[in-house]
């Protein structure tokens, strides 16, 4: 296969990692990176499963990941772990998010290969508190953003094939799996108003359609499960509501999201 031999030095390089160990060059996992890496043995892993949740809060551009994070980060068991976007506007000076808006054919791949990294670094760090919350994951990544730069003939299919591969062999071999999934759902429209009330400068070159096509995805994936595997119960809360009322479901839905004993039986 095209990764192989990408493969089989990821795998040694993982291996050789840790205490004493002079690390990846180029990537920051020398020794301080190894030692907060949660690639566990088995057991040690089942252990820790026990203990910690990890939740992740999908949805659309503008579907209001930002305030939820915000409401549950009060909670002194949870950590919130948001969207690496900082380091995706500024790589050595580069600004690839802002690069992909504006020329998705030429830099799709850059920045999707950072952000498939740099979500691994969220999925893999040490977990201080019982509940994580993340802004997006690894899955979407791969299952809605990847997806639709391939379906939209933005990104070739040498390009889509390196980035799955990646993913596969990243899902196969290191634990980024989640046990609750928030979904925010939103229609198109109600995210491109909200786009254009907050104003950020690389989202401004983002047309309805694009956010169409990012919703349907969301909808093959978390609603209809023909898309792609979905590894986690769904938790969907309607999200087209203004700030206050979305306080208040957030407020509703505290102890689905926050109690495993909820989770053991689904939303």
């Amino acid at each position: 296969m095209l990764l192989r031999p990408l493969r089989g030095w990821a795998a040694r390089a993982l291996r050789s990692v840790g205490p004493g160990s002079p690390g990846i060059p180029g990537l920051g996992l020398g020794p301080r990176g190894a030692q907060r890496r949660a690639w566990p043995r088995d057991k040690d892993r089942e252990q820790e499963k026990e203990k910690k949740s990890v939740i992740c809060v999908e949805g659309n551009i503008a579907s209001g990941k930002t305030t939820c994070l915000e409401f549950f980060s009060n909670n002194t068991d949870v950590e919130v772990l948001t969207e690496p976007v900082l380091k995706w506007r500024n790589v050595r000076g580069h600004n690839p998010l802002g690069l992909m808006y504006q020329d998705a054919c030429r830099w799709g791949l850059t920045l999707q290969t950072y952000v498939q990294l740099t979500m691994l670094d969220r999925h893999t760090c040490l977990q201080t508190s019982p509940v994580r919350l993340m802004e997006r994951s690894i899955h979407s990544a791969r299952y809605i953003f990847v997806e639709n730069l391939y379906r939209s003939g933005k990104m070739p299919e040498v390009d889509y094939v390196v980035l799955s591969e990646w993913f596969d062999w990243i899902v196969q071999n290191i634990d980024v799996s989640v046990d609750m999934i928030v979904y925010l759902r939103t229609t198109p429209e109600t995210c491109y108003q909200r786009l254009k009330m907050r104003c950020r400068d690389e989202e401004k070159a983002i047309p309805l359609e694009y956010l169409g096509a990012i919703h349907h995805l969301y909808e093959e994936w978390l609603i209809k499960g023909s898309l792609f595997p979905v590894a986690a119960p769904v938790l969907v809360i309607e999200a087209d509501h203004h700030k206050e009322k979305m306080l208040e479901l957030f407020e509703e839905n505290q102890d689905r999201i926050l109690t495993p004993e909820y989770r053991k039986h689904g939303p």
